[in-house]
């Protein structure tokens, strides 16, 4: 490809072809040749004649520049001109190899590494040059293909979460050795790893080799470490370069369940440091729900950090079935627990009622024996929900008769009655020490002390499923720990007890370690080799390359001591493991972790992955020629006259006003919008339109006057109320709706049903008005009850009752009894109250709930008792005199009450009003 002014060319030699193009200026002036003018003197009876065709004597000069342009253009397409030509080392006709770090490094640059591998691909098609990738994370054999064939298999391609591993490393390498003479493009994530140098060495003893390098920041999150009540998380960085700010997010799942970021901090970079740390006070219950840490902006596994047990304290409530003596602490039965767990757990203490309400992780009971009925069922549902019990035996077990005739729900095992001891009834000859922990055992792989000796103990009874449920025993074969399972959750029993009067075993660290494997502390914050010895963990979700998490699905477990000493990779991916009920986080960087830019021999071209990609020119080229040809035929008949004809301007006029208009729906939009920030700005009353005229006017006037009502009188300032079509207009602004009954009026669709049912069950309040006095009871002899009938068949209304003495519609704002409209006297109905609704003893109301009712249905037409003129004067007669204007009176307290009823639901029914209401009601 020859380079002329930073344009390519795969054709140059027909470039050659420009240097005609003077020569066509003189060809369309020459040819054909210019006219001879001769005088005629019978030209002068044709002056003043016009033909309608005209022929140019010559072609003007900006047709002829446009016909040299198009000239010049197809010449130039012809030529194969690439806009951005690549000229490296690496451009020829050789196999092309693509090597793709694909680690955690460029999960937040992937889109990008993606496009840049496309745009290789495109430009090894365009030269016919077979192709191969080569994934470091997952080296699988050299297979050149077409790039097209390549291209195809890219879908899905995605990032390991780790770096490149030896083993992998040594595989690419020996996959290379297979091929020989090829180039490589190497996609670089910028960050340094063992054994890079030596395949780099690999690759430019075959072929040229050019890089391609990510070049934004790569930040990465050490593990968040918990220490006097601060947690810390250090950010590191591969560049010391100027002052800068990492924010750290803490996510984790709120009381609701559901993900979001409890915390944040921010982690500051000093100048030419690469290492900062952000530090967040949380409490206990923030922190026992955090999962991760994750830096913002950031999408990589190495820029979050997964929490285990060492930052959650657990939870673990102690309780002993008797006091420790005064002045003799090392004899209480709870002094080595608490020991034990004061640093790796939150311990509660108080009564067992107390200490359940607080739903703990665990529970120790200390030589308790016996538990109250009620005491038991409570713990039992508290296991069974995924609590842990634990008992220790004692003096009070030994005596009771707790599991002796028949297991316990809350023991593992049935007991012998009293208990064993040296010198005792059932005696040893000497103290026994510990057997080795068996594999099913919790405890497996725990050095047990040659100091740990059990002078007493309580029994267990033989029983065909003791054996299951042992998990420590001695060394004559007597168990020493027993677990059973109780649905989610376990009970475990020592059979000795929690201080060093029947063993030594809580004066060891042997005592902490049980503890800590029984996952009722925290698990060690820095476990070591040793500690996870001998156990096997198995990954419960895992993280990609991106940091998001997903179910580890079929993955086999892995040792526990390999998890430490084995870096990230295919056979330990980054996750949470579990091992019993104890938690470890696989993260992709640990305590020590550092981050190095990756360093390039200086013969190595290097470039980022912002390098203009190459554009084939010649089809755009092309097009522009062909569109000027099209140009330089229209100018032709514009010339000539041609172009536009009378019945060519008829044609287009014709067309123009046949064009349909095209309606938008702004308007319609616009008109949503208002009523939408109309009806939900302030409180606004609505009715339903029946399509009667008269019965929509008075429903409209006499919501307004009950709005003005309620302005004058309470805290409520409503809108103007609104006529609301149940088939169009949305429902949820509105907490009322008026809705008169009518015989003609038509029966609402489907849609609209739906809508009405959501209303009510998301709080909203519809009022029936039959207006008829409810003469017929709402049955069938009243045509507006029929009506009633049918219209409200497909709603969704509760059970119903007239309206009861002590219902809070009686005493919302005003105290009432009865609820006239324009009629009186008839009953009104609401939501029927609960079954167990009763009254207490010396109050004047039941203690209901707080629910408000979703209908009130009457026929004592209220509407019109509110109805008032835009001067606000009555509009409809109510009664006669002052009986009449008394009525009319109460109709407008029954809507206040109704309207405020809405507003605040039953709050009438506190306790804190009964004095005041007591005092009104004369009691």
């Amino acid at each position: 490809m020859t380079v002329i002014g930073g344009i390519g060319f795969a054709a140059p030699w027909l470039l050659i072809a420009l240097v005609a193009l003077p020569l066509l200026w003189l060809i369309l002036r020459a040819i054909p040749p210019a006219p001879i003018k001769r005088l005629f003197p019978g030209v002068a009876l044709l002056l003043g004649l016009t033909d309608d065709d005209s022929v140019s004597d010559r072609t003007p000069w900006w047709l002829l520049l446009l016909r040299m342009v198009a000239v010049a253009a197809i010449i130039t397409g012809l030529a194969g001109p690439v806009l951005n030509p690549r000229t490296d080392e690496t451009s020829g006709n050789a196999p092309l190899l693509i090597v793709i770090d694909a680690s955690w490094g460029g999960a937040n640059r992937w889109t990008r590494i993606l496009d840049a591998v496309e745009e290789e691909l495109s430009r090894a098609g365009a030269q016919s040059r077979p192709v191969s990738v080569l994934k470091l994370t997952d080296p699988t054999p050299i297979a050149f293909q077409s790039a097209a064939a390549v291209q195809s298999r890219m879908v899905g391609f995605s990032p390991a979460p780790w770096q490149p591993t030896p083993d992998q490393l040594e595989q690419a390498q020996r996959v290379i050795a297979e091929q020989d003479d090829f180039d490589t493009i190497w996609f670089s994530d910028g960050l340094d790893y063992a054994g890079r140098g030596d395949l780099l060495a690999a690759l430019t003893s075959i072929g040229n080799v050019h890089v391609f390098e990510a070049g934004a920041r790569s930040i990465g999150l050490r593990p968040a470490v918990y220490d006097d009540g601060i947690v810390a998380v250090e950010a590191i960085r591969a560049t010391a370069g100027p002052e800068a700010e990492a924010m750290i997010s803490a996510q984790g799942k709120d009381p609701g369940g559901t993900e979001r970021a409890l915390a944040r901090a921010t982690a500051t970079f000093a100048a030419g440091e690469t290492i900062s740390s952000a530090e967040l006070s949380l409490p206990a219950e923030i922190r026992g729900r955090i999962t991760r840490f994750e830096t913002v902006g950031i999408r990589s596994a190495g820029a979050t950090t997964l929490v285990d047990d060492s930052l959650r304290r657990r939870e673990v409530a102690l309780i002993a079935g008797r006091s420790g003596r005064e002045g003799l602490e090392l004899l209480a039965p709870l002094h080595y627990l608490q020991q034990a767990l004061v640093d790796t757990a939150e311990v509660l203490t108080g009564t067992l009622s107390d200490v359940l309400l607080a739903n703990p992780d665990a529970i120790i009971l200390a030589d308790v024996a016996t538990l109250s009925d009620g005491e038991a069922e409570r713990v039992i549902s508290w296991v069974e929900k995924g609590g842990l019990l634990v008992r220790f035996a004692g003096p009070r077990v030994a005596a009771s008769d707790v599991s002796r005739r028949q297991e316990d729900p809350l023991m593992p095992v049935r007991l012998r009655s009293g208990g064993r001891s040296v010198g005792g009834a059932m005696s040893w000859g000497q103290p026994k020490t510990l057997a080795p922990f068996g594999e099913e055992s919790p405890f497996y792989g725990l050095a047990i002390p040659d100091d740990v000796e059990v002078t007493a103990q309580v029994m267990a009874q033989p029983d065909p499923t003791l054996s299951e449920r042992v998990i420590a025993e001695l060394t004559d074969g007597t168990p020493l720990v027993t677990r059973k399972k109780l649905e989610q959750g376990q009970i475990v029993l020592f059979h000795v007890t929690a201080n060093a009067e029947w063993s030594s075993l809580p004066l060891s660290g042997l005592f902490v370690e049980m503890l800590e494997r029984l996952a009722i502390s925290s698990a060690n914050p820095n476990p070591n080799v040793e500690d996870l010895e001998g156990t096997i963990w198995t990954p419960e979700v895992v993280m990609d390359a991106f940091g998001e998490m997903s179910d580890a699905g079929a993955l086999p477990g892995v040792d526990g001591a390999a998890l430490l000493t084995e870096g990230p990779g295919p056979n330990f991916p980054p996750g949470i493991y579990t091992s019993d009920d104890r938690q470890l986080a696989r993260n992709v960087l640990r305590a020590d972790s550092v981050l190095e830019r990756a360093e390039w021999p200086a013969g190595i071209p290097v470039s980022g992955l912002a390098v203009a990609s190459e554009r084939r020119l010649g089809g755009p080229l092309l097009g522009i020629a062909l569109a000027l040809l099209v140009a330089d035929v229209i100018a032709s008949l514009f010339l000539s006259g041609r172009l536009i004809s009378a019945s060519g301007r008829g044609v287009a006029a014709g067309l123009l006003l046949a064009m349909p208009v095209v309606p938008t729906s702004a308007d319609a939009q616009g008109a949503a919008d208002r009523f939408a920030i109309e009806s939900a700005s302030e409180v606004v009353l609505a009715f339903v339109i029946t399509g009667n005229r008269d019965v929509d006017s008075i429903a409209e006037a006499g919501l307004r006057g009950l709005s003005n009502t309620l302005y004058f009188r309470t805290s409520v300032e409503p809108s103007e109320p609104i006529g609301i079509d149940l088939e169009t207009d949305e429902l949820a602004f509105f907490p009322i709706l008026y809705w008169p009954i009518t015989p003609d009026q038509p029966r609402p669709s489907q849609d609209a049903y739906s809508k009405l049912n959501e209303y009510l069950r998301t709080g909203g309040l519809i009022m029936f008005d039959t207006r008829d006095s409810n003469v017929a009871g709402f049955g069938a002899a009243s045509p507006n009850g029929r009506k009633l009938q049918q219209l409200a068949a497909p709603l969704d209304i509760p059970a119903l009752e007239p309206v009861p003495r002590d219902h809070v519609l009686t005493r919302t704002f005003y105290l009432l009894q009865d609820f006239p409209g324009r009629h009186s006297g008839q009953e009104v109905w609401v939501e029927a109250a609960p079954p167990g609704a009763e009254q207490v003893d010396g109050m004047p109301f039941r203690n209901l709930n707080d629910g408000v009712t979703p209908v009130v249905i009457g026929g004592n037409d209220w509407a019109a008792a509110w109805a008032v003129t835009p001067t606000g004067m009555p509009m409809v007669p109510v009664g006669r005199g002052f009986g009449g204007e008394r009525q009319r009176e109460l109709a407008f307290r029954f809507g206040v009450n109704l309207v405020m009823h809405v507003l605040t639901g039953n709050y009438k029914s506190d306790q804190v009003h009964v004095p005041a209401l007591l005092d009104r009601l004369g009691q």
